[in-house]
């Protein structure tokens, strides 16, 4: 269960992130070195993690580590001398120089992962170039870590990348299943071999009924399993068997140490690796637990450690076994030689060397305190674990470990040696990706489908491109996805985006330009509106139906205004607003002039004899006929909205790439009926204004009137193929600038040659120059 963040971190970031990205910065090594290759290296430079404060609120802390090792110290040592002979030697990587990585693994599954993918990613993000995995950093093989569990917990996480893991000590059982971990390697015998040897030791000395205690993981659960099945064919009885672990509460060990005060058996097999014996004696020494012979596993047995001497009434006379020693030439000098140093990645000497000689290390002061020190300080003088030459056992396997590698390394990058020269094909293990390809088809790359070849096995096939909307975001995808509506592939059509969304805005130059046509549409009515009513009195205006000229010059500037409503995003109200405005507006206008031309018509009849038709078409009637026109209209819009309202929508159908932002006219059947008014009005105005056209005035209305008409007509008839022809927003550009077209039209023919005379010709503002014919 540890590995599953691991695991599944990919997976999930896949769509949203690079490639490769660092979460947070690694941990430098204890000691390092460059070369043409690097090793890696995982041991134990302390005996325990400091686990950190979990309070799932926040990213939780790197666990520390406490308690130097200096047997592990020693073995990275050792790793570091066997590299140095190696890159001496000319017969094994000549013109290879080996480099070394080495980080600490301090026990515990979560560091010792943590190393590891230190090895695999690198320290930095200058391993992330451009968010892809740098393949420089990788490791071609991992020396160590020291503990089964740890080193099933990177087999497991490296067995993907194939990087061997080649271990000095980790002896479960479980690593020998080469389908589980087939790259990993270990230069010491496995559990089997020392639970086999434990029963029969037991057998030897006559010892049937026995009690046993185990680490409760991998390591401690596997052996016992070995031991308790050998010790019932060898005739030994098991009175109890207990688990434990360095993270158990003390009232768990409290309930083994009764188990063992309470048994009847007085052997003890004791499956532990030190840290978690450790615990367990500690509690046995404070209730003075005496008088039972322990059989200990090489984890423990063998070990040197000045900590075990106050347990030695209760360890006395216990037995065991151990891995084979041997002696290293030279090794002792190189283990006295070393040096601290402050480099980073290169300091792992630092906190040894500052507890050995009780000092704080400042290597590059001049003058030093009595507690500094120098780091020119004598290793001569200790005497502990690591300067400790008479138990080699484990301390070979690492030396062993690292030829091992050297070998193979030797082996794979063709590496020749003669009277001549020495040389290897290659310096780099990525020959580990020179493996000869052998593929019918090469693999179909994102944004493309596979399409099996016809009369082809299923391992030939074609890459065809996705369709147009359409991705593929896995390799060899058989199939291609279809991006949701208002998505399109990107360029590479592996990932599906946001289509571009168009409407006619305020911010555009096209926009702008409108509003600036509206605006000054609205205020040239205003202008007019203010030259009228300054010259009501005059005959000019006075001749041509004030209240219908300053009720038409109000519908005008609503005309105009009205076509604001048509720019910016599209909105319920916007949508409804623009379409009955615009309805009602012109209505109003048109009505006006329909007025202004059945007034012209009667005054000319009641200039006849005996005529009094004008009674018939006052200033109540033309109020009444311009309200009941526009009122018609207004139940017409009415009724749309209540119905079937016009609404924003989406159009997708006209562009694959686009969506355009448009106002659905809900009911095309109001919408027509809208225009239908307004066409059938200015008809009707059109032909009485034509019939009027030649009536004897001297400044003749019904001209104008026809003439503003016509243009009206004229601009709304070649609207319609405009409006269907026009893609997206320039489909409401085309309607806005009917609107103003028409607007403008009506104002400049209708209002324009009475402002001309009255402002330029005020001489002919007369009733005997406007009646003279």
């Amino acid at each position: 269960m540890v590995l599953l963040p691991f695991l599944f971190v990919p997976l999930f970031t896949e769509a949203l992130a690079p490639l490769c990205n660092l979460w947070r910065k690694t941990a430098l090594p204890m000691f390092s070195q460059d070369g043409d290759i690097i090793i890696g290296g995982i041991f134990t430079f302390h005996d325990s993690p400091a686990d950190p404060n979990l309070t799932y609120k926040t990213m939780p802390e790197v666990s520390t580590c406490k308690g130097l090792n200096f047997r592990g110290l020693q073995f990275a040592q050792t790793m570091i001398f066997a590299i140095n002979e190696i890159n001496k030697n000319t017969d094994i990587l000549p013109g290879v120089i080996l480099g070394y990585k080495i980080y600490d693994a301090c026990r515990d599954i979560h560091l010792t992962l943590r190393s590891a993918m230190a090895l695999l990613s690198g320290e930095d993000k200058a391993s992330f170039q451009d968010g892809l995995c740098a393949k420089t950093s990788i490791v071609p093989a991992i020396i160590g870590p020291s503990t089964s569990p740890t080193a099933i917990a990177i087999s497991t996480t490296l067995g993907p990348f194939s990087i061997p893991v080649v271990s000095y000590s980790a002896t479960c059982s479980c690593l020998s299943n080469k389908k589980l971990f087939p790259y990993f390697f270990r230069t010491v015998p496995s559990d089997d071999y020392q639970s086999v040897a434990m029963a029969q030791l037991a057998k030897h000395f006559g010892w049937t009924w026995v009690g046993a205690i185990r680490n409760d993981d991998d390591y401690g659960n596997y052996g016992m399993a070995t031991f308790v099945d050998v010790a019932q064919k060898e005739g030994i009885c098991v009175e109890y068997s207990e688990a434990i672990h360095r993270t158990y509460p003390r009232e768990k060990i409290l309930r083994v140490v009764d188990i063992i005060k309470h048994s009847s058996s007085k052997v003890i097999i004791a499956f532990l690796t030190l840290n978690v014996f450790e615990i367990l004696l500690k509690e046995i020494f404070l209730q003075n637990v005496t008088g039972y012979q322990w059989i200990g596993t090489e984890s423990w047995i063998s070990t040197k450690n000045a900590a075990m001497l106050q347990y030695y009434k209760i360890m006395n006379g216990a037995i065991g076994l151990s891995v084979s020693t041997t002696s290293i030439p030279g090794l002792k000098e190189f283990l006295l030689s070393v040096q601290p140093s402050l480099l980073p990645g290169n300091s792992g000497l630092n906190e040894y060397w500052q507890f050995l000689f009780n000092c704080t290390l400042y290597l590059k002061n001049t003058e030093t305190s009595n507690s500094s020190c120098t780091g020119q300080e004598s290793l001569g003088e200790i005497n502990n674990q690591y300067t400790d030459m008479s138990n080699l056992g484990y301390t070979n396997d690492v030396y062993k470990a690292m030829y091992a590698v050297a070998y193979s390394l030797h082996k794979l990058l063709g590496c020749s040696h003669n009277e001549s020269r020495s040389t290897c094909v290659n310096k780099s293990t990525n020959v580990q990706l020179q493996v000869p390809r052998s593929v019918c088809s090469e693999s179909c790359l994102h944004g493309t489908r596979k399409a099996v070849k016809k009369g082809r096995p299923i391992c030939c096939y074609d890459c065809i491109p996705c369709a147009e909307d359409e991705i593929s975001n896995t390799t060899d995808s058989s199939f291609c996805i279809k991006c949701p509506v208002e998505y399109k592939p990107n360029k590479q059509k592996d990932e599906c985006i946001l289509k571009e969304i168009e409407y006619l805005s305020f911010q555009e130059i096209m926009g702008i330009l409108l509003v600036t046509l509206s605006v000054l549409g609205a205020l040239l009515t205003l202008l007019v509106g203010l030259v009228f009513y300054c010259h009501r009195e005059t005959p000019i205006v006075r001749a041509n139906n004030s209240e219908l000229s300053f009720l038409l010059l109000f519908s005008l500037t609503l005309c105009f205004l009205c076509s604001l409503t048509f720019i910016g995003q599209p909105s319920d109200w916007s949508c409804m607003l623009r379409h009955t405005a615009f309805g009602i507006a012109f209505v109003m206008c048109i009505s006006c002039v329909l007025g202004k031309t059945i007034v012209v018509l009667m005054a000319f009849r009641s200039t006849l004899p005996g005529s009094n038709v004008m009674k018939w078409f006052g200033v109540t009637q033309q109020r009444l006929s311009v309200c009941s026109f526009t009122l018609i209209q207004v139940i017409i819009c009415l009724l749309w909205l209540l119905t079937s309202p016009p609404f924003p929508s989406k159009n997708m159908k006209h562009y694959t790439e686009i969506v355009i932002l448009e106002c659905d006219l809900g009911s095309t059947a109001a919408f027509s009926a809208v225009l239908g008014y307004i066409g059938l009005l200015a008809l009707f105005c059109f032909v009485l204004a034509f019939l009027a056209r030649k009536l004897p005035d001297n400044f003749n209305e019904a001209k104008f009137i026809t003439f503003s008409i016509l243009i009206f007509c004229a601009i709304w008839i070649t609207f319609i193929p405009a409006y269907i022809s026009s893609p997206g927003k320039y489909t409401v550009a085309v309607e806005i600038f009917a609107i103003l077209a028409s607007s403008f039209g009506l104002l400049f023919c209708i209002f324009f040659p009475k402002c001309y005379i009255i402002l330029l010709k005020p001489e002919k503002n007369t009733k005997k120059s406007i009646m003279a014919k």
